[in-house]
């Protein structure tokens, strides 16, 4: 069956899947911590729908083997700018799928603003999807929503530290990225926790082969993407690399002590990412609704940036994902027990880097997950 065409929201304008992801991510001499603008790359398949067409969270969990409730602590959703139906929207999200009502007045969902700011269509519909998918995979969970002022690497990391320093935080979020720029490895630090209880889940982009920050951090687990072959009953059949996920070796940052043990192949003393994956593909997005201004009604979204907060999920669920634990049960006899192995696919045509293989790839990291429990 021939593919149609999906919408890539950006700044306003529609782009068809076949353009530009978002603007490429090459080192720049001039480009430094001040130029950073972080974006997130929003798919829009279908638009503005009376009733969700997308994946719901049934078959998602069932895709990767999630339990139907479950998670603790709090996942702490970090965008940009004020997304001011967010609260009404997620109830009616909950309410279609049957899902525990996740309001302030519950004690379940928080947001916060940073500061005074305006609102941008592409947030609110990334904003709404975080959020809405997050307490979907982990309904147990409480949501934290950190609203930066603007999308700039100042201010995301101010949102970042309130973040990571509130009570009961287990998992950060962060669904957007951009160029990789030098002072990057000073600011890995902000993507730590006291005792290591907080992991921080970025996505790793969606523009092909190239690594952005904040995915390039060693302190963060970077989230590829995958492409689903569903049955006519919402089945999975296969699951393969996506084209624009993603992937490459970081400019700046060293191989952390975990990808040296993995022995990642070809990284060449270099950060390699992604590290693990999640369905991005926005022909078979995820179901989200939003009725933020001109945004009204349910669409189906995808990009990398639907799997960082369901990944943060995970941790909610279990408790137990980060990175240390994923390379070494990638590596133990067990490694199917936790992840499905990408296999085939591709996210660009300069071969080794390019190409999903069985193990570690640059493409789709370890895999998808196979269980919450790492």
């Amino acid at each position: 069956m021939k593919k149609e065409k999906c919408l890539v929201l950006f700044l306003g304008l529609s782009l068809t899947l076949s353009s530009v992801f978002w603007p490429p991510l090459t080192s720049r001499a001039a480009y430094h911590f001040a130029n950073y603008e972080g974006r997130p790359p929003i798919h829009v398949f279908k638009a503005g729908t009376g009733k969700p067409l997308g994946l719901n969270p049934s078959q998602v969990k069932k895709i990767y083997n999630l339990p139907a409730t479950g998670g603790s602590g709090t996942i702490a959703i970090i965008g940009a700018y004020d997304n001011a139906s967010l609260e009404n929207d997620l109830k009616i999200f909950d309410t279609q799928f049957n899902l525990p009502v996740c309001t302030s007045k519950t004690g379940c969902f928080t947001k916060h603003m940073m500061g005074k700011t305006g609102s941008d269509v592409n947030w609110s519909l990334e904003t709404a999807m975080d959020v809405e998918w997050a307490h979907a995979i982990a309904p147990g969970a409480k949501i934290l929503l950190v609203e930066a002022i603007t999308p700039s690497a100042k201010n995301f990391m101010e949102a970042i530290d309130y973040a990571r320093k509130q009570p009961g935080v287990v998992a950060i979020s962060m669904s957007w990225g951009g160029a990789e720029f030098p002072e990057e490895v000073n600011l890995d630090s902000h993507f730590t926790s006291q005792n290591n209880k907080i992991t921080f889940f970025a996505s790793a982009g969606d523009s092909g082969t190239e690594a952005n920050w904040p995915a390039a951090s060693p302190n963060v687990v970077a989230v590829g993407g995958t492409s689903a072959s569903l049955s006519d009953r919402g089945n999975l059949l296969a699951e393969t690399a996506w084209e624009g996920s993603g992937g490459g070796l970081s400019n700046f940052e060293a191989e952390p002590n975990y990808q040296i043990k993995y022995a990642v192949s070809k990284a060449n003393g270099r950060r390699a990412i992604p590290d693990v994956s999640y369905i991005a593909d926005p022909h078979t997005g995820f179901s989200v609704y939003s009725s933020n201004k001109s945004l009204r009604g349910w669409y189906v979204l995808g990009g990398t940036s639907a799997g960082a907060p369901q990944w943060a999920a995970i941790k909610a669920l279990g408790l137990a994902a980060d990175n240390n634990k994923f390379y070494a049960d990638k590596a133990s006899v067990n490694s199917l027990k936790y992840f499905r192995d990408i296999k085939s696919g591709a996210n660009g045509d300069c071969g080794y880097y390019c190409e999903a293989r069985r193990h570690y790839d640059f493409v789709t990291g370890l895999g998808s997950p196979l269980t919450y429990k790492f």
